[in-house]
């Protein structure tokens, strides 16, 4: 009896040691009397007891590694605080293993020397333009030793750039200044194009005005044409109305009578005005012609059975 118990527990032992369940995205390395053997994958393995261990776990997920500030002097001597975040991942466990002893110092050791000598290429207002610039870099140089280690760097993001005090007030003393005169030309450009708002207004102002004056002239003299031609129409009118009346029976008899009662009308007036002096004809005979036929005429008209 005491045999079974101690041979079952033998067996549990042994399969603890034999039996190794790996979860997933991990990767264990098996070392056969202190030489690699084996990549155990995720799931159910076994492995050899006494002659077999596990000398290594990896983690194949993303990891994220915080590279520790540091001070990085720019290409004009000016003097900057840079830390970043590095991510990498675990590409070929068996590398991880041997290939270093440590990996993950080796790449942030790496990546704080890499991005010194990239921001002492670059000048002060460089650094924060060229910010994806530094990180390409930084990862390509990190990328092509990481090989060896069995690890993929995958991208680098600077967190911070902290320059010194004296160049922040320096700095925002410039931004403040360059805000100044945004400013100010917003302000001239405004102005001017306040003017030449007004002076085109005062263009068309007056273009409107000379049009409607042009216009007003035009109906004006349209009027006056339009105006004499009615009078002459009428005129004409009334002339070949008079011609016609005076081609019909009597119609010389009437001018003529016309003719006199306008000349002793006239004769009248001026007679009849005392501060008026009045000047007779010389030949009175054809004045007295003209009324002594007018006279004829109207008793004509008043005699009954007379023309009409």
């Amino acid at each position: 009896m005491e045999i079974a118990i101690v041979l079952v527990v033998i067996a549990a032992i042994v399969a603890k040691l034999s039996i190794k369940i790996v979860p997933q995205q991990n990767a264990w390395i098996v070392e056969r009397l202190g030489k690699y053997n084996r990549t155990l994958s995720p799931g159910l393995n076994v492995i050899i007891p006494f002659f077999d261990r596990v000398a290594y776990k990896h983690s194949l997920k993303e990891i994220p590694l915080d590279v520790p500030s540091q001070v990085c002097i720019t290409r004009d001597n000016t003097q900057l605080q840079v830390d970043g975040i590095l991510y990498f991942q675990v590409t070929d466990p068996m590398r991880a293993s041997y290939g270093s002893s440590n990996y993950v110092m080796a790449i942030s050791q790496l990546a704080q020397t890499t991005l010194r000598s990239v921001i002492g290429r670059l000048e002060l207002d460089k650094t924060f333009e060229e910010r994806d610039m530094i990180n390409a870099k930084v990862v390509e140089a990190i990328d092509e030793a990481a090989l060896n280690w069995g690890v993929k760097v995958l991208r680098y993001e600077i967190k911070d750039l902290t320059p010194p005090n004296e160049i922040l007030r320096a700095m925002q003393a410039q931004i403040t200044a360059e805000r100044e005169k945004r400013a100010v030309i917003a302000t001239s450009e405004g102005k001017r194009q306040e003017q030449i708002n007004l002076a085109e207004g005062q263009k068309q102002a007056a273009i409107a005005k000379s049009e409607g004056e042009k216009q007003a002239q035009i109906n004006n003299a349209q009027g006056e044409a339009a105006a004499i031609t009615e009078v002459a129409n009428a005129t004409a009118e009334a002339l070949m109305r008079v011609a016609a009346a005076i081609r019909q029976p009597g119609g010389e008899q009437a001018v003529q009578l016309k003719v006199a009662e306008k000349a002793v009308e006239a004769y009248s007036q001026v007679a009849a005005d005392s501060q008026t002096t009045l000047v007779v004809p010389s030949n009175m005979t054809e004045v007295s012609a003209l009324i002594s036929s007018a006279m004829k005429m109207v008793q004509a008209n008043r005699t009954p059975g007379g023309p009409v």
